[in-house]
């Protein structure tokens, strides 16, 4: 993986662990032990679902640019749907406290979508293609000498 892709992973994954210790903290004090492992959980599978998400997209947008929105839009709907079936699946589960598991699920997800759109923003993408270093100029269509 290049070094701009762990820098733009460590820039979204950092923030919304951060958010998901503070979420193991509150769910600590408010749910007891079983409100700290749901929000374990939850920050892990985050982490986990969103990060594998984005070193695809970025894989995508370097091998087939062109598919680039189309695979974005893809990805993050299927990410979606996959937390919204991990909250069915976990809904009456004793393994942990399954309110502090949704609300960190969702906590985190948005921290995360939040420091993905950040470091997009301050990311400095080339817009049009660097002049070759072959020097050749474009041709002039149109004028007349």
């Amino acid at each position: 993986m290049p070094s701009n892709d762990v820098r733009t992973l460590l820039r979204v994954a950092v923030p919304t662990a951060v958010a998901g210790a503070v979420a193991v903290g509150i769910s600590a004090l408010v749910a007891g032990g079983k409100g700290a492992l749901g929000a374990v959980v939850a920050t892990l599978i985050v982490i986990l679902f969103l990060g594998i998400g984005l070193v695809v997209l970025e894989r995508t947008a370097k091998s087939l640019p062109h598919l680039f929105q189309a695979m974005g839009l893809m990805l993050y709907t299927a990410q979606i749907l996959l937390l919204f079936i991990f909250v069915a699946a976990f809904k009456n589960t004793t393994l942990f406290n399954p309110k502090a598991f949704a609300i960190t699920l969702v906590a985190a997800t948005l921290v995360w979508i939040a420091a993905q759109t950040r470091a997009h923003m301050k990311a400095k993408i080339l817009y049009v293609e660097p002049d070759s270093s072959e020097g050749k100029k474009p041709e002039n269509k149109g004028s007349s000498s």
